[in-house]
């Protein structure tokens, strides 16, 4: 008879103690340890933990057959680029986001993509009734006989349904209120999360179905639960979007059937979700001309290349400490800007309250929106507005130098298409003879500015 034992597991990071204790030494959380029932097989080892299992051979890499990865197209451009191509046969992604940002939407408008092929789907809800999943279909244009919504959060009547179903498609929403009956804890703990997205992508695998996880996510952003949730499934996938802003954006963190740097653009409007196919164009839909602190930038997601605008205010010097304030982009990475323009071209910023902002509810991840955000920022110190017909890319170094980033060709044909006549550049794009666009190379940040003032 196999023995039980207690355990304590911390429910933001996972770590594992053999006792209560009031902090996690591992996330410094306090107060996030619970108590759940393990249970071990004979011999004190973990069932389930390899060690003795007879017929395991290993083989030469040249003699193993390559998996072929069957892929199957949505039908929604954006998110089928994201995700590589299509949802590959067997495959397991994890879709976090924000609550209400249109996760649940998002997916149910794939399946029913999918199911107007002809492919039976299945969309689990754990936290909505049927009823009102069926409604929000019908509102979204996606009811279909080849649709099918099961309320349900017991793992083992979801299996159950599954194997009687038999569905090429499955979404679960949420993996955080599913709870597997074999286990005590509540849904939602360490020990249920590893249980039933273990179980969950085993069934997929072993029966070929493609599945969507719906993950919760924490006050920071991040997924909530242990980091072996990523680490079971073969794509992380992470929407978001800003409060007042209908833009969403659909980004690759992990993908082990594609590149792991694209971005989808979506835009929330009452139909449900609706893909923008020319981001630039969206972005730049409502930009001022002639004024002081703005400026465009060329930027790369993936294999995209597409421009946003870079907004940046100069308030007044102040006695107290100055307000450092990024909207779209990483706050540190304003920071290190700030300390370079004042350091290397002498500019008086320290007093002054910054403020930076991508405009549309864009957020930038890349290096090459550094030397746009600093045009902007030394644009409206002056009070000097830089050319409508310029556009900017490139890395700042701490040395003042202004470094070279990837797909340059990319972002300069994307500029042309748009009718801007004049690009600036690191070096390295000097070479690049692009129809339609002059390229002004330049190697620190104060050749770039003597370019533009």
């Amino acid at each position: 008879m196999a023995k039980q034992s207690t355990q304590y597991s911390c429910q933001q990071c996972g770590s594992v103690y053999p006792k209560w204790v009031g902090r996690c030494s591992g996330c410094d959380g306090w107060n996030t340890l619970v108590e759940e029932v393990i249970e071990r097989g004979r011999g004190g080892a973990p069932s389930g933990a390899g060690g003795g299992a007879g017929g395991a051979v290993a083989m030469r890499v040249t003699d193993v057959a390559e998996d072929k990865q069957a892929r199957m197209p949505i039908g929604i451009g954006e998110f089928d680029r994201v995700l590589g191509g299509g949802l590959v046969v067997g495959g397991v992604a994890l879709v976090g986001g924000d609550p209400g940002v249109g996760k649940s939407t998002l997916l149910l408008q794939a399946l029913a993509s999918l199911a107007s092929k002809g492919a039976r789907c299945l969309y689990v809800t754990a936290e909505e009734s049927a009823g009102q999943t069926a409604a929000r279909a019908r509102r979204l244009g996606a009811s279909s006989d080849n649709l099918l919504v099961l309320a349900e959060n017991d793992l083992s009547v979801i299996e159950s349904v599954i194997a009687d179903v038999k569905p090429v498609a499955l979404v679960i929403d949420s993996v955080q209120t599913v709870h597997s009956p074999s286990l005590d804890s509540a849904a939602g703990t360490v020990s249920q999360l590893r249980d039933v997205a273990a179980r969950v992508v085993d069934r997929s695998k072993r029966s070929g179905v493609a599945t969507f996880l719906v993950g919760h996510v924490t006050k920071d952003g991040m997924l909530a639960g242990p980091k072996v949730l990523e680490h079971l499934v073969d794509t992380v996938l992470a929407f978001e979007g800003e409060r007042g802003h209908s833009f969403r954006t659909l980004r690759a963190q992990k993908n082990r059937f594609g590149s792991a740097t694209e971005v989808g653009v979506f835009e929330m409007t009452g139909e449900g979700m609706r893909e923008v196919p020319n981001p630039s164009a969206l972005f730049l839909a409502e930009r001022p001309c002639d004024v002081a602190g703005s400026v465009i930038a060329a930027t790369g997601e993936g294999s995209r290349s597409m421009l946003v605008e870079v907004q940046a205010l100069v308030g007044p010097f102040t006695a107290g400490s100055a307000r450092r304030t990024a909207t779209g982009v990483d706050g540190a990475r304003l920071a290190m800007i700030l300390a370079v323009l004042e350091r290397k071209c002498g500019l008086a910023l320290a007093g002054a309250d910054v403020f930076v902002n991508i405009a549309g509810g864009a957020r930038i991840e890349e290096p090459a929106i550094d030397l746009p955000i600093a045009l902007a920022i030394a644009s409206s110190l002056r009070n000097c507005a830089i050319d409508a017909g310029v556009v900017a890319f490139g890395e700042i170094g701490l040395a003042g130098e202004v470094r070279s980033v990837p797909r340059a060709a990319s972002r300069l044909s994307e500029a042309a298409a748009m009718g801007y006549k004049r690009a600036i550049a690191p070096r390295s794009a000097e070479a690049l003879e692009v129809p339609g666009i002059e390229v002004v190379a330049v190697r620190s940040i104060d050749e770039a500015m003597a370019v533009c003032f």
